[in-house]
């Protein structure tokens, strides 16, 4: 009688333990960015507060899409993320899932997310996440990162369409500002992703991937990150330049873009791994302030 009370929590507790590995390949902080640079987007393609018919259910289906993205992504890179400490724990990586299951979970996470956004957005926004899947998952993973060091680069224009698909679910169209946003964060990409290589450079040793700090050294790696910083601090002038923001955002975008342009430059003279992560750190904080500078100077500086 006892045996037949008590047997539910153990139950109980492997549903959610379950849950917690199916949640963990969804890459949760990474999504939330995703999701975050996408409502950006949505907001800023129409005056005033866009139509939460269309803002609700892009951005569900925009997380469940970069979601399946990042479930596919453990499933490719299994064997590498084995040998990675920064990875080791993630459940395919340590066997809690197989790959069936992470692929299942892939295609379902995909198929409904593309359904929802056909269904209750647009067409047009639909195909973009979805080729955004495809450039992730299979382009930049698949293909891309083991075969060259500029992996990063070439794939981080998946990384850059969120502004592009809110933009997308609120006008049914691309316009030249979504592609500003596009173009910053195609830049803030590898200085972003080479200050975790630098000090991450042991275990993507272990890992055979031809990260740019495994291939052509930290001192090179370093000089490419201040140049991409560089360039990034002037492309994100753009938006006053052309009108889509005002001296709110401009404010802002200098003073964020000479802190960043410091850590870059310092790490560049003088490297240590402490200031590798705080760069890496500050390049998170950094993208977000500068979209939330956009979207404040959207809806403050009109009425100025």
């Amino acid at each position: 009688m006892t045996q037949a009370i008590s047997s539910p929590q153990p139950l109980k507790a492997s549903v959610a333990s379950r849950a917690r590995q199916y949640f963990a390949l969804t890459k949760p902080r990474v999504v939330q960015l995703i999701v975050f640079c996408a409502v950006i987007g949505m907001l800023l393609a129409v005056p005033g507060l866009p139509d939460w018919r269309l803002l609700i259910p892009a951005s569900v289906g925009i997380w469940l899409v970069a979601a399946a993205a990042a479930a596919f992504n453990c499933l490719v890179e299994k064997r590498i993320d084995i040998r990675m400490a920064r990875t080791a724990w993630r459940p395919t990586a340590k066997g809690e899932l197989t790959e069936g299951q992470a692929l299942a979970f892939s295609v379902l996470l995909c198929a409904l997310g593309s359904a929802l956004l056909g269904v209750f957005v647009n067409a047009l926004t639909m195909w973009l996440t979805f080729a955004t899947f495809v450039g992730y998952a299979v382009i930049y993973t698949v293909v891309l990162k083991p075969a060259t060091p500029q992996n990063i680069v070439i794939g981080g224009a998946s990384g850059a369409m969120p502004p592009v698909l809110g933009w997308a679910a609120m006008r049914g169209e691309v316009g030249p500002e979504a592609l500003l946003l596009c173009l910053i964060i195609f830049l803030w990409t590898p200085p972003h992703f080479w200050a975790l290589a630098l000090y991450r450079v042991e275990d993507y040793k272990r890992s055979g991937l031809p990260m740019l700090p495994v291939t052509h050294g930290s001192e090179f790696t370093r000089l490419q990150m201040l140049l991409y910083t560089l360039v990034l601090f002037a492309a994100t002038l753009l938006p006053y330049l052309f009108g889509m923001s005002g001296v709110i955002y401009l404010v802002a975008a200098v003073a964020l873009g000479a802190v960043f342009t410091a850590y870059a430059w310092w790490l560049w003279r003088d490297y240590s791994d402490a200031l590798a992560r705080r760069t890496f750190r500050y390049s998170i904080v950094y993208l977000s302030l500068l979209f939330a500078a956009l979207l404040l100077d959207h809806y403050l500086w009109p009425l100025l």
